[in-house]
C-alpha cells in the first residue's frame, strides 16, 4: 500500500470513529426531544429533570466531536472534499447540541407549569409538534449516514409543516390569554416551549442543507419554505 492510500483509509476509518459519535448524539438529542414532551403531558418533573441532567452528556459528546475533527483535519490533511465532510460533521454536531439545548429549556418551564392552571390540549399539540421535529432530525442524521440528497430536501421542506404549526398554537395561546388573565402566565411558558420546538425544526433543517451540500457541493439557492410568522414584539409595539 503507498502512502498516499494509507493516509486515505486512515482518514477513512477516523471520519467513521467521528460519525458514528455524531449518530449517538443524535440518538441522545431524539430522545431528550421526546421525553421532554412527555414530561410536559404528563406533568412528570422527574422525567424533566433527567433531560436537564441528560443535556451535559450531549455538551461533552460534542466537545469531543470537535475536538476529535479538529485531531482529523491536523494529521490526515485532508484534500478540499475531505475537509467538506470533516466541516460538515462539526456543524451538524452544533446543530445537535443546540436542539438539546432546546430540549432543556422546555424541560425546565415544565416544573414551573405544573404548578399552574392546565391549558386544555397545549401539551398534545406541543408533543405532536414535538414528533414533526423528532421524525425530521431522525431522516436529516439518515440523510447524512446515506449521502441522500433528496431525503435531505424533503425534510428541509417539511420546515413549513412546523411552521405551521407554531403559528397555529400562537394564536390559540393568545385566545386562552384573552379569555382568563389566569391563562397569561401558563400560555406564556408554552409559547416559549413552542418556539424552542420550532427552532428545533430549524435546526433540523439546517443539518439537512448541509447535507445537500456535502452531496452536491452547493448549497440550496431557493430559500427555505417557511410559514407567515406570526408578529414579533417589535413588529406588536411599532403596531405592524
Amino acid at each position: 500500500m503507498n502512502r498516499d492510500k494509507h493516509i486515505s483509509s486512515a482518514f477513512d476509518r477516523d471520519l467513521e470513529t467521528i460519525q458514528a459519535q455524531v449518530v449517538k448524539m443524535g440518538g441522545m438529542v431524539e430522545a431528550a426531544i421526546t421525553d421532554a414532551a412527555s414530561a410536559l403531558e404528563g406533568r412528570d418533573e422527574e422525567l424533566a429533570e433527567q433531560v436537564r441532567r441528560r443535556d451535559k452528556s450531549i455538551d461533552a459528546l460534542e466537545a469531543q466531536i470537535n475536538e476529535d475533527a479538529a485531531r482529523l483535519i491536523a494529521l490526515r490533511a485532508p484534500t478540499a472534499t475531505d475537509l467538506r465532510m470533516v466541516l460538515a460533521v462539526m456543524k451538524i454536531a452544533a446543530s445537535l447540541e443546540r436542539v438539546g439545548d432546546y430540549a432543556k429549556n422546555m424541560a425546565k418551564r415544565t416544573a414551573v407549569l405544573s404548578q399552574m392552571p392546565v391549558i386544555d390540549g397545549s401539551a398534545i399539540a406541543l408533543r405532536r409538534m414535538s414528533q414533526t421535529v423528532s421524525k425530521m432530525l431522525q431522516d436529516a442524521l439518515d440523510s447524512y449516514i446515506r449521502r441522500d440528497a433528496d431525503l435531505a430536501e424533503d425534510v428541509r421542506q417539511r420546515d413549513l409543516e412546523v411552521d405551521q404549526m407554531y403559528n397555529a398554537l400562537f394564536r390559540e395561546f393568545l385566545t386562552y390569554m384573552m379569555e382568563d388573565p389566569r391563562n397569561i402566565t401558563p400560555c406564556m411558558h408554552l409559547h416559549f416551549m413552542a418556539k424552542n420546538v420550532e427552532r428545533m425544526g430549524d435546526h433540523a433543517t439546517s443539518i439537512a442543507e448541509q447535507v445537500i451540500y456535502l452531496v452536491t457541493g452547493e448549497l440550496p439557492d431557493d430559500a427555505r419554505p417557511k410559514a407567515n410568522s406570526v408578529p414579533s414584539d417589535a413588529d406588536v409595539v411599532a403596531g405592524g
